[in-house]
């Protein structure tokens, strides 16, 4: 077998090497200090909310409030518990937290992230949201691995040495992240426990035959050596660093302590992924009183450790260092189901945190129909790869033209993130376009009326209640000013569609019926 197919196997996971509670896996290579941008020492937090969140739960909106409660009658929160963040949106009551930060300007949630063509499968959704690819394709690296491959051509080297002792991203977990598997191998290392780190003996070094065989051995035994040396980094910078804020007792917020500890300390690692599992909540996703239960104590879990992340940060100095955010494979349906759950939807909230972003709603909020069909999900506003690209552009200072190579060309930049100036909530970004479809509901044509303020290219696609893209009606320059788009629909069966229109970063979402 050749090393390079061994290594595109096994990722080195399958060969784990575990310290006590603390395993790692794969090996940087090249100069730690040209890792995303050599010339600064910001950091990225990912949470990946496993399962797929309610984001209609988590960030409820009040102008569609009625039409909500209606749609999930056994599971809806009573309004007068709600946390209001702005007149139109309320968060959970169980992230009181999460409401302190946005308050505080900390907090930015892009409304309506997803993808064209949703596919509702865990494991499929799964893997184009760590990948970042499109919905056709195969491609088996994660977002960041191809970055990090474009730095570090070769992968994985001789490293770590004394001037690359850091590895480039840590996932806290038995196993790596995908989001940062290489064409080599996976960038990320996998730690349990930082405090528990003992050393791996590789015994007696037998004589090494000179055959295929052999030069695997040969690589088995030399990643455990430089692994023993990446668990002495570690060691060293969690000793070396503090917390000085009080967690609650979770174990997200636990890992979150660790990874301030760990940067406190002086780990020079840039990505730092976790994970928290729980949210495929098809049943009991409340409990008599709606306020509690299994997704409220999920939420509750989720606010309380990012706002004590945040708050050690701020004691840690190290707040403008740091960025967060989190995200869902998909959302969950509108309707409620007999189970006292939601099943698998389309598009959900992302959230970022920390010092430095743009805090406030980027994005409508979700229109609820009076009458929600069955299986009808959040349709996509946002492009999720758009919030990973500017993440790139704003926080790594990555060129947007880079960018367009390693997410779909179609990238459209949002201002997340800034130069860590707080700016208040009132100033939110909101990202709208003035738009209507008529007649609604309509038999066997209809109308698009749009307004452009300059000169741009526009793009409308036809969307079924699913999310998949049944018909690109327009793409092309138009000039500023009215137009109306007459749109053909004879060959349509009766339903629930959506007109996805985009001007450059502009979107807007329209809910239309056929009879």
């Amino acid at each position: 077998m050749k090393r390079r197919s061994f290594l595109k196997r096994s990722s080195i996971v399958t060969v784990p090497t575990f310290f006590g509670g603390f395993q790692l896996a794969a090996l940087p290579s090249r100069h730690m200090s040209e890792l995303v941008n050599g010339d600064n020492d910001r950091v990225l937090i990912i949470i990946d909310l496993n399962g797929g969140n309610d984001g209609l739960q988590t960030f409820i909106p009040l102008d569609g409030y009625d039409n909500l409660a209606n749609a999930r009658s056994n599971i809806i929160i009573p309004e007068n518990q709600l946390l209001s963040l702005t007149d139109t949106i309320s968060v959970h009551p169980s992230m009181e937290g999460l409401k302190n930060l946005y308050d505080n300007a900390h907090l930015t949630v892009v409304q309506n992230a997803g993808y064209s063509n949703a596919n509702r499968s865990h494991f499929r959704s799964a893997d184009i949201w760590n990948n970042g690819i499109e919905t056709t394709s195969n491609v088996s690296t994660g977002w960041m691995g191809r970055y990090l491959d474009d730095n570090f051509p070769g992968y994985p080297g001789d490293y770590p040495s004394a001037d690359c002792p850091d590895p480039f991203a840590v996932t806290m977990g038995r196993s790596v992240s995908q989001t940062c598997q290489g064409t080599g191998a996976n960038f990320s290392i996998a730690i349990l426990d930082p405090d528990n780190v003992g050393g791996l003996s590789v015994g007696i070094e037998p004589p090494i035959p000179e055959n295929c065989y052999g030069e695997e051995l040969s690589y088995i035994i030399d990643t455990y050596k430089k692994t023993n040396v990446y668990g002495e980094r570690v060691t060293e910078a969690a000793n070396a660093g503090a917390n000085l804020y009080e967690y609650p007792n979770t174990t997200l917020a636990n890992q979150l302590k660790v990874v301030a500890r760990m940067i406190s300390g002086g780990l020079r690692s840039k990505v730092f992924i976790l994970q928290q599992g729980g949210y495929d909540t098809h049943g009991g996703q409340v409990s008599d009183d709606p306020t509690t239960g299994r997704h409220a104590t999920l939420l509750s879990i989720l606010s309380d450790a990012i706002f004590a992340f945040q708050e050690d940060l701020k004691l840690l100095d190290l707040e403008d260092r740091v960025v967060g955010m989190t995200f869902s494979e998909f959302g969950r349906q509108i309707r409620s189901n007999a189970s006292d759950g939601t099943d698998h939807g389309t598009a959900g909230p992302m959230m970022i945190f920390g010092n430095c972003v743009n805090a406030g709603i980027i994005g409508d909020n979700p229109v609820i129909s009076s009458s929600v069909a069955n299986q009808e999900g959040v349709p996509m506003q946002y492009d999720f790869r758009w919030v990973y690209g500017s993440i790139l552009m704003d926080w790594f200072e990555v060129p947007e033209a880079k960018v367009r190579e390693l997410l779909p060309p179609d990238f459209q930049y949002l201002p997340i993130c800034n130069n860590c100036n707080v700016v208040s909530t009132e100033d939110k970004i909101v990202a709208s376009l003035n738009a209507q479809v008529y007649p609604n509901p309509f038999r066997n044509f209809f109308t698009l009326d749009f307004e452009m303020e300059q000169n741009n290219t526009v793009r409308v696609d036809l969307v079924d209640l699913l999310g998949k893209t049944i018909r690109t009606i327009l793409n092309k320059s138009l000039s500023n000013g009215e137009h109306k788009i007459h749109v053909e629909t004879h060959q349509l069966t009766g339903g629930v569609y959506f007109i996805r229109l985009q001007i450059a970063g502009k979107i807007k979402s329209l809910r239309l019926v056929k009879q």
